[in-house]
């Protein structure tokens, strides 16, 4: 009898085995996230962005920002991104071509602004683009325009002012327009082209790029075909090009398309 007992005590025991315990809370799955790679002219603009989209939804997420061509090289190397935000519109359909893009979710979501800005507290007087032929003016930062659509777009608004052959020389490329304007704010360089985006809240001068100088800033933005987490993806999406996120874009002085 004894021995009986033993053994349905044993199997009560095996029988509870790994069962939640009272007074514990019950597990939870870890929260859904998505990783955006984002072109660096919305740094500001997509972490507000990110906050009220997690808030609103209850998924985190992670940003990737850089350089538009950079990110995109990425993108076809394989890189584990949900969503892919541009400066542009060529590098996105780029990537639709290439399988890399759900072509369905490939939409323009805004439109920026370039701005030359030159840092408060310098003691130049820069009020337009011809200011900087004066030989006061040492270093300018760009991001780089083999790789930045903004910094294309300084080049070529300078080209049409007959400029660049005269401030060429002038110039320090940086990876991205983050960078370039982190040049100007450290004082590495007196002025730097930069997303006016960037800039907005910031103190000194800025001089709007007029856009006729230059080809429209158009960023697209689209899923990765290869995210696992596709639904997220979307509904991140949305909420840019439909939901909240627009006007957080035209607080930070994008422009946006008339038909989202």
């Amino acid at each position: 009898m004894m021995m009986l007992l033993g053994v349905v005590n044993l199997l009560s025991l095996s029988c509870g085995f790994g069962e939640q315990q009272a007074g514990q809370p019950p597990a939870h799955d870890p929260p859904a996230e998505i990783i955006v790679a984002a072109a660096a002219n919305l740094t500001g603009a997509f972490q507000e962005i990110g906050n009220a989209f997690s808030g609103e939804t209850g998924i985190k997420v992670i940003y990737n920002f850089g350089a538009t061509t950079q990110l995109t090289q990425q993108i076809k190397n394989g890189a584990p991104f949900d969503v892919f935000a541009a400066a542009d519109v060529f590098h996105v359909d780029q990537l639709v071509e290439n399988g890399k893009i759900v072509g369905e979710s490939r939409a323009v979501y805004a439109r920026g602004r370039l701005a030359l800005w030159v840092p408060d507290g310098g003691k130049l007087t820069i009020r337009d683009l011809a200011d900087l032929v004066q030989p006061a003016v040492r270093i300018i930062a760009i991001a780089n325009p083999e790789i930045a659509p903004y910094g294309a777009a300084a080049v070529e608004a300078l080209k049409k002012q007959s400029l660049w052959e005269k401030v060429e020389s002038k110039f320090v490329r940086a990876e991205n327009v983050n960078a370039a304007k982190q040049l100007a704010a450290t004082g590495n360089a007196e002025a730097a082209f930069t997303a006016y985006s960037l800039v907005l809240n910031d103190p000194g001068k800025i001089i709007l790029i007029a856009e006729s100088l230059h080809s429209p800033l158009d960023q697209a933005i689209g899923v990765v075909a290869a995210s696992s987490r596709q639904e997220s993806a979307r509904r991140f999406e949305e909420f840019i090009l439909h939901g909240g996120g627009r006007a957080i874009l035209q607080r930070f002085g994008y422009g946006l398309p008339t038909s989202p």
